[in-house]
């Protein structure tokens, strides 16, 4: 029964655990001199390893798919230096604006409404519409200029 399990499982401990598990179910559930004793152990052997090998394996796949969550997120380094020229490229291309124009596209592409828009700039709310209209054409204008 253990060369069963060995041949398996390729681990001599192991299949010496399934061995003992086995003899130990058949010894709770049926009679020592049972006709059946050879053949029901030998596939009991058989089913107890392969149980015992899906169970590494899904221990193996949790363990590793557990060590990738806590694995701390790098960023890819070009990424990293691609976001900071686009952050680069944008302030530049803001203090190109008039000052008018950065401060509404600041306020509003920094998550404030057109109303508190309007409050921080001093205008109506009525306003906010075109000056950020206008504000953005101007910002286009000045990224796609080389």
């Amino acid at each position: 029964m253990t060369s069963i399990a060995f041949r398996v499982l390729q681990d001599r401990a192991e299949a010496e655990d399934v061995a003992q598990e086995v003899f130990l179910a058949y010894h709770r559930r049926h009679p020592a001199d049972a006709p059946y004793a050879a053949a029901w152990l030998h596939s009991a052997a058989a089913h107890t390893a392969l149980n015992t090998l899906r169970g590494r394996r899904r221990r193996e796949r949790r363990e590793a798919a557990e060590a990738r969550l806590q694995q701390p997120n790098r960023p890819d380094p070009s990424r990293v230096l691609e976001d900071r020229e686009r952050d680069q490229a944008v302030r530049a291309a803001l203090a190109r604006l008039p000052e008018r124009a950065a401060a509404v596209l600041a306020l509003r592409y920094s998550g404030l409404s057109y109303g508190e828009v309007a409050s921080a700039m001093g205008v109506g709310i009525n306003q906010i519409g075109t000056l950020l209209r206008r504000a953005e054409a101007a910002f286009r204008k000045e990224v796609s200029v080389p």
